[in-house]
């Protein structure tokens, strides 16, 4: 191999350091013995280093003989297998060892210092079932309360339909319906705004069933008005309605909860329509407005089922047993009533 005259001085002949290590220089840069690094009695070992100034350690050392082993500076530091701080002396201390705070037979404590098991997430699996199983008891309850609304319902419309004093009593007595329609608004208000009073268990059924009453006079006393066929139609076709309404909002997979606050607007549309109607009396005007009050309840009635099977972006809560039946009930009266209007006045 060559080598950089100018990288190493006195480069030569003239330099023994160089030709005890390297060897002569042969003029060819080959035939070059290797260098000897054992430092045996055949080649000199390397010059001793010269001294570095710095204190506790010897100045210089001969050859390549290793720097003399002492042990590190004795600081402020204990020396020992761990530091020794404010921690209690035994096991190690990992991420995952005992809390002496946690008590043993708690579902959290895990004394063998490992990771924690995943089988002990099958308590988030027993809750879905809970939640499901509380959702169909609050279904239950829900169906068993508007059947017997229902049942209360039709059955003063029977009365008022097929007894002839009964309709002779309603009108004569015109004064009973506007009770029957002041009771019921105080009692809508009263299930409608006060959550904690719809909750209590003896209150809320003793409000329900005045409003139950109430409402049953009223829908009795509106079908007295019209004719027998009129109102058995009316009654067929709302059972229809109302069945495939709720088998679709079952089965639906579109949200229709996302859509009440359009169908609030809309039923203040409503509102305002029915007072034209009641300053024009038209038969045709009637008509538009009875269908167009059906085809809004009956969208009414989809997001309300919706609601109360909890399965979409909204749901009632599994307490709510009582304002769910009332919003049910209402929706149904009200599809009857217009599609009693409707069936009247086509056949008049």
């Amino acid at each position: 191999m060559s080598q950089d005259k100018n990288f190493y001085p006195g480069y030569g002949e003239n330099n023994p350091l160089y030709n005890n290590m390297y060897g002569p220089p042969n003029p060819d840069g080959f035939g070059m013995p290797p260098p000897n690094y054992t430092g045996g009695p055949a080649a000199p070992a390397y010059p001793g280093p010269t001294p570095y100034g710095q204190p506790g350690f010897p100045q210089g050392a001969p050859g390549f003989a290793p720097y003399p082993q002492m042990p590190y500076p004795q600081m402020p530091y204990a020396q020992g297998l761990y530091p020794q701080g404010p921690y209690q002396q035994g096991a190690p201390q990992t991420g995952f060892g005992p809390d002496p705070s946690v008590p043993m037979g708690s579902p959290g404590y895990h004394g063998d210092g490992g990771p924690p098991s995943y089988n002990d997430n099958e308590e988030f699996t027993s809750s879905g079932w809970e939640d499901k199983s509380i959702r169909q008891a609050f279904i239950r309850k829900v169906f068993m309360v508007l059947t017997v609304q229902l049942l209360v319902t039709f059955s003063f419309v029977a009365v008022f339909t097929f007894v002839d004093d009964a309709k002779l009593f309603v009108r004569r007595n015109p004064w009973t319906y506007y009770v029957s329609y002041a009771i019921f608004f105080v009692a809508l208000i009263v299930l409608s705004c006060c959550g904690d009073f719809r909750r209590k268990h003896p209150w809320n059924l003793v409000a329900l069933s005045i409003l139950t009453l109430s409402l049953s006079y009223m829908v009795g006393m509106i079908a007295s008005f019209y004719n027998t066929d009129s109102v058995i139609m009316a009654v067929g076709i709302t059972a229809v309605v109302c069945f495939t309404v709720v088998l679709f909002s079952l089965q639906s997979k579109y949200d229709f909860t996302s859509c009440r606050g359009v169908l609030f607007v809309c039923l203040i549309v409503l509102l305002l329509f029915s007072i034209l109607c009641i300053f024009i009396r038209h038969k045709i005007l009637h008509i538009v407005y009875a269908s167009l009050g059906a085809l809004l309840f009956t969208c009414f009635l989809a997001v309300d089922t919706q609601l109360l099977l909890g399965n979409k972006k909204l749901a009632l809560s599994p307490e709510e047993y009582i304002f769910a039946a009332l919003n049910l009930y209402t929706d149904i009266i009200n599809i009857f009533l217009y599609i009693l209007a409707i069936v009247g006045r086509s056949r008049e």
